[in-house]
């Protein structure tokens, strides 16, 4: 592994079956890219799905389709590393160490818990769901990542790693690496077709609201369309008076890497139908070769299987020695053969 490079860490959740064009855009974009610059390793993030219930075979299928679009965004294994979370068992190992070291107050302020919480009921709310952001403290850790890729909305569990790494540190030692959030801030948030004050999403969006990427190019396309816009037919960026069409100027500035200054000079004078029109066919033009790597990975699961399991035994090669550190430190006995 190149370790004359800063390392990053990041982890997607196997519960969406198709990704969304949020998550491409708001993130697995990124992930692309950090592997030209960091030693990154990603996780396909299991052991936090069953923070809520899950059909078992759902689970398998939905893990193997989030890798195999993983890959098909354009990971590679020989540039990055790439695994599932339940084949580190050090995750859950180092999880138990990091309870220890939380407060009860602490973990109760996590805003992303009283939101799904709040959500679910109370009453039927997990120890698991109140505790996972103190096993997102471990999956970071393990891997000594000097950044983590995220959204906004999750800056506050990186606030929480960079304590307890920094607790851990002056209680016990010099261990673990204090991680830095790497969010993107041009990239912005992908809001709703439909409602475009809301962020795109798989539990907020209504099915004309949000872009499958999975889903028939047609059904995609007809779905930019269709999207909400304004009276008025002046194509500029305004998220407060224009949010809808500033959506679409987001989508398709994100897409091409073309400035939304130049887009909207490319567009002066012309109606909001030729914006869509053109927007719809780039997206098509997109994820259909995404939609065929895709199937090309799931038809073939065995390579899948392997990919995976190489990833893992990269993974477990740093996990296990950050892990045997920490374990040290703490104080525990060490297992003799």
């Amino acid at each position: 592994m190149a370790l004359d490079r800063p390392r990053a860490l990041s982890g997607i959740q196997p519960t969406a079956g198709s990704f969304h064009l949020g998550n491409y855009l708001g993130a697995i974009r990124q992930y692309v890219a950090l592997q030209e610059t960091h030693d990154a390793f990603y996780t396909v993030v299991d052991l936090h799905a069953i923070t809520v219930p899950q059909d078992p075979a759902e689970l398998r299928a939905n893990s193997r389709l989030a890798a195999a679009q993983l890959l098909a965004s354009g990971l590679d294994p020989d540039r990055c590393t790439l695994f599932i979370q339940s084949h580190v068992p050090e995750h859950a190992q180092l999880g138990w160490v990091m309870n220890c070291l939380t407060g009860f107050g602490e973990a109760s302020r996590m805003t992303q818990f009283k939101d799904k919480s709040a959500k679910q009921g109370a009453d039927r709310a997990t120890v698991g769901l109140f505790t996972y952001p103190i096993l997102q403290v471990a999956d970071i850790l393990l891997y000594q990542a000097n950044h983590v890729p995220v959204g906004e909305d999750q800056r506050q569990h990186i606030e929480l790693t960079r304590d307890l790494a920094d607790r851990f540190n002056g209680r016990f030692g010099e261990t673990f690496t204090v991680p830095a959030p790497y969010i993107v801030k041009e990239t912005g948030k992908i809001y709703d077709l439909q409602d475009p004050t809301i962020k795109m999403s798989k539990s907020a969006s209504t099915p004309k609201g949000i872009v499958n990427l999975l889903d028939e190019p047609k059904v995609s396309a007809k779905k930019i369309k269709s999207a909400v816009t304004d009276l008025e037919t002046e194509i500029r960026f305004d998220e407060e008076k224009k949010p809808g069409i500033s959506n679409l100027l987001t989508i398709y500035s994100t897409l091409t890497g073309t400035a939304i200054p130049e887009l909207e000079r490319r567009y002066e004078g012309k109606g909001y139908g030729a914006l869509k029109t053109e927007l719809s066919e780039i997206l098509v033009e997109w994820v259909t070769p995404f939609r065929e790597r895709t199937q090309e990975y799931l038809a073939d699961p065995g390579t899948l299987d392997k990919i995976l399991a190489k990833g893992a035994e990269k993974a477990r090669a740093v996990a296990a020695e950050t892990l045997a550190l920490a374990y040290d430190k703490v104080g525990f006995l060490p297992a003799k053969p």
